[in-house]
């Protein structure tokens, strides 16, 4: 399975963006994970395969959200009242099987990994 990631770019603070995740192929749980300059890969949000549960980060939570058109194979990540912080490399995820939501924070679960999209929030 194949993970094309888009949406990214340039955006003023305060500003919104909406990055999508197109698979080749049907797959279970989705999540978008991303790197800022000099830090760790950190996680972002997740979705399974239904949509009928979802997770974020601390730092997102209220701000961002986080979809899927099966239909479609994509993901989407809408991001709202985007901050400085929010700067990096974003990179969606996905699992071919389903797993137990406690694992879909962790990186270790996902077995498709997407090229990334940068976003970058900047005055």
């Amino acid at each position: 399975v194949q993970l094309q990631a888009s949406g990214g770019g340039l955006v003023q603070p305060g500003g919104s963006l909406r990055l999508s995740c197109a698979a080749s192929a049907r797959v279970a749980h989705m999540a978008w994970f991303r790197q800022a300059p000099g830090k760790e890969r950190e996680f972002v949000a997740f979705i399974t395969w239904t949509g009928g549960a979802t997770g974020f980060a601390e730092s997102v939570k209220g701000r961002f959200t986080i979809s899927r058109d099966n239909a479609k194979n994509t993901g989407y990540l809408q991001m709202n009242s985007l901050k400085p912080e929010d700067t990096a490399v974003y990179v969606c995820a996905a699992r071919g099987s389903r797993m137990v939501l406690s694992a879909l924070r962790n990186p270790t679960t996902y077995n498709y990994w997407g090229q990334g999209t940068l976003v970058t929030v900047s005055s």
